[in-house]
């Protein structure tokens, strides 16, 4: 768990850790430099042997989230948590079932998650359906790192390479597991409780759809050249693990930036399709001015 001036619900989330069912947990945390009351709750846990953590320098949650990655224990499986949620009692459960039969092989878990204001209340969530593939990944970035669970085969897969530009951990995990061909799966029933915070939520799907976008970037990136930018560092860490097919999809996507006839070939290509009409949409407009 990364944490920043989380002190409002941090003891709601902990506790919900603290309560998952049938699996040993460790809990480490960093503190990306929170100036609130963040401190005397991680101590309070501490000293009852509850987590571990540490102080570091504001580097913003994907940093933040990686040196967690780095400096954690040997493990079975890792998860990514998010101090402002909650988590149902099976979410780790859910997972290393979903897993446990891949236990040599790269593998990573993710579900679909439940939007809840501050109060924990239901409200109108964000539906997805993604295709798992690697072409989508490239194009649209859906996946929560909360509700990640990888095992320890994909995590010494990661941690080979260290990217320059790096947006979100979440997105850069999920891309890289999609390039080296490992074995993704994902949960459509939600073990997650995704807390929104802001007034006027409940019921309102444009308010929460905006929110959604907001808070985790997924359906349009609005950074220039983030898709190339995260495909050039899957090239340099990974091209030589990946599978054949994979290799090709990455050499189209990255030489349409320099290539007008590559360019243009993206835009029928269908190994670039996703799951969400508006983001390929996007996606394809950015090819056109070549900002992808």
């Amino acid at each position: 768990m990364s944490t920043f001036n989380g002190e409002a619900y941090l003891e709601e989330q902990l506790e919900s850790i603290a309560a998952q069912k049938d699996v040993v947990t460790d809990i480490l945390v960093r503190d990306d430099g929170s100036s609130d009351h963040t401190h005397d709750i991680l101590n309070q846990w501490q000293q009852k042997k509850s987590l571990t953590w540490y102080q570091g320098e504001n580097v913003g949650p994907a940093r933040s989230f990686m040196e967690l990655l780095r400096h954690a224990g040997d493990s079975c499986y890792y998860a990514f948590s998010d101090q402002d949620d909650y988590w149902l009692s099976d979410k780790l459960k859910a997972a290393v079932d979903k897993l446990e039969s891949y236990e040599k092989r790269p593998a990573l878990y993710f579900c679909q998650t439940e939007l809840v204001d501050k109060d924990l209340n239901r409200v109108n969530s964000v539906i997805i359906h993604p295709r798992l593939t690697f072409g989508e990944s490239l194009v649209y970035q859906f996946v929560g790192g909360c509700t990640m669970v990888m095992n320890r085969a994909l995590r010494n897969i990661i941690l080979k390479y260290e990217p320059m530009y790096l947006s979100m951990h979440d997105v850069w995990i999920y891309d890289v597991a999609q390039a080296i061909g490992a074995h993704v799966v994902f949960d459509h029933i939600p073990h997650i409780l995704y807390r929104q915070h802001g007034g006027n939520v409940t019921g309102q799907s444009t308010s929460v759809m905006t929110e959604w976008k907001h808070r985790t970037g997924r359906l349009v990136k609005r950074d220039l050249h983030s898709r190339s930018k995260l495909a050039q560092e899957i090239s340099k860490g990974f091209f030589d693990m990946m599978p054949e097919e994979n290799q090709s999809i990455l050499s189209d996507f990255i030489s349409g930036k320099t290539h007008l006839r590559q360019r243009l070939g993206l835009l029928r290509d269908r190994r670039f399709r996703c799951s969400d009409r508006e983001t390929y949409h996007n996606f394809r407009l950015a090819v056109l001015m070549n900002i992808y």
